[in-house]
């Protein structure tokens, strides 16, 4: 699954340290402490960008690439944020905002790579009789607080003029949320698939807004501790030619690709097929010309500012995060084709 204090980060990631169980519940790491620094730990959590790595490990590509790979699947995206942010593991599958939340905090992390931009997966969808965002002044309004589900009804809210004091929000993780939306118990979500196709199992729902209406706002990242950087950037550097083989794979493999894909997301192929259109998977040129400079929404450094200063605004967050050290593109650059 991709609170609200929990995100804000107030005292520090310290206050956030994984306890045991959770890295039991994540599956054993493997290995010992000697061989700790031979291998990448890398989470990841539902999302339809971020399936892709699933691809990588059932065929091999990491160790194609000369880098050991410890993939833990996260069944709820906060767990793995939390993962991160207290050097549980090594690298995460995580949006841009849900980053500098964990950064304002005083996480040490760095994106190296754009997995995608979500243009439609990310939605805020209504019950029968609630047609615009506006009608949602007064209703009961569910999400998985302080996470991208959290940060899209936060805009689209900003969009329609109202606040979240306009709604009552009942904070959910993802999953719960979707549910109890699709039982009728609140009367819109925000979610992202594929648990969007739990919340439209409600007859008549639709989607009133989605992250399609605010281009950029969501770009999803490989994020890394930022001492591999320097520490370990050869395994840095193998996990992000891994990813542009996996893709180069999956489109030349794209029945099976999808097969993996849909297992892993315990959802039939042609439900997994229709998230298409709604996560645009960066090309590496596209990638590059994100982590240049520029106003674009597109341009990493320029929609880093804006969400910065939106999370303060909406006290998601209490200190602006500074961006010193967040993007580094070396390893794109280097990218073998």
């Amino acid at each position: 699954m991709r609170f609200p204090a929990l995100f804000k980060f107030a005292t520090g990631v310290g206050a956030i340290l994984l306890s045991a169980s959770l890295l039991t519940a994540c599956g054993d790491s493997g290995g010992d402490d000697a061989g700790a620094k031979s291998k990448i730990t890398l989470g990841f959590s539902a999302w339809p960008g971020w399936f892709p790595w699933q691809v990588a490990q059932e065929k091999g590509l990491f160790t194609k690439n000369g880098v050991t790979v410890d993939l833990k699947y996260f069944e709820s995206y906060t767990d793995s944020l939390q993962a991160l942010a207290s050097g549980a593991i090594d690298a995460n599958s995580q949006t841009l905002n849900d980053t500098l939340a964990s950064v304002s905090g005083g996480a040490k992390q760095t994106i190296v790579l754009v997995n995608d931009n979500s243009t439609g997966n990310d939605q805020i969808i209504a019950r029968p009789g609630i047609a615009s965002l506006a009608d949602l002044k007064g209703k009961t309004v569910s999400a998985e607080p302080g996470t991208v589900d959290h940060y899209l009804l936060l805009l689209a809210l900003k969009k329609a003029g109202l606040t979240e004091r306009d709604i009552t929000f009942r904070p959910l993780v993802t999953d719960a949320a979707a549910a109890a939306f699709a039982s009728g118990k609140i009367d819109a979500v925000g979610a992202f698939a594929p648990f969007t196709t739990t919340a439209l199992k409600l007859k008549g729902s639709s989607a009133i807004a989605t992250s399609k209406d605010f281009p950029g706002a969501i770009p999803d990242h490989l994020v890394v501790q930022r001492e591999l950087v320097d520490d370990r950037s050869e395994q840095v550097q193998a996990l992000v030619q891994t990813w542009f083989d996996t893709l180069k794979w999956i489109k030349e493999n794209p029945a099976e690709a999808v097969k993996i894909m849909s297992a892993r997301a315990s959802v039939s192929e042609s439900d997994y097929r229709s998230y298409d259109a709604g996560t645009t998977i960066f090309s590496l040129e596209q990638n590059i010309k994100a982590f240049g400079t520029g106003t674009e929404p597109t341009n990493l450094g320029f929609q880093a500012e804006q969400i910065a200063t939106f999370l303060v605004d909406s006290k998601l967050a209490d200190a602006k995060p500074s961006l010193d050290g967040l993007l580094e593109p070396k390893f794109l650059q280097s990218v073998k084709p």
